[in-house]
């Protein structure tokens, strides 16, 4: 059974620094792409970040290019995603996901992100919060 499990979150003032952290199980990280999504309230769920498992793909969206880093330690099966020079519009839940096993050579590109209906497997979320 595929689970994750966010931690990490928090609250920090703007221009501050998180790294959040999922722990997979029931799969290999490294043999699956995965991704981070945030939702603000109000707001649809947005992906973040994705990265390609067994290559350094992994891409970005504009919003948060230049100081948001992905990553994964396939020896922890755990994914990050460390946040620099966070802003008020950072505010939101982040999710982290795992698409399904038949779309995994399609899922995360250098020039695409494919978005929420191409993932199966969510964990719970974890708050961050921006304010000063």
């Amino acid at each position: 059974q595929v689970q994750l499990v966010e931690s990490g979150g928090g609250s920090v003032q703007p221009g501050g620094s998180l790294t959040l952290s999922c722990v997979a199980s029931g799969f290999n990280l490294d043999e699956s792409p995965v991704a981070w999504f945030r939702q603000a309230p109000g707001e649809v769920r947005e992906e973040v970040s994705c990265t390609k498992s067994g290559s350094s793909t992994s891409n970005y969206a504009a919003s948060v290019k230049g100081r948001f880093t992905i990553s994964r330690d396939n020896a922890k099966n755990t994914l990050y995603l460390q946040m620099t020079g966070l802003k008020r519009e950072d505010t939101a839940v982040y999710y982290c996901a795992a698409p399904p096993q038949y779309t995994r050579d399609l899922v995360c590109s250098d020039d695409r992100l494919y978005g929420r209906s191409w993932y199966d497997y969510w964990g719970q979320g974890t708050q961050v919060t921006v304010s000063s």
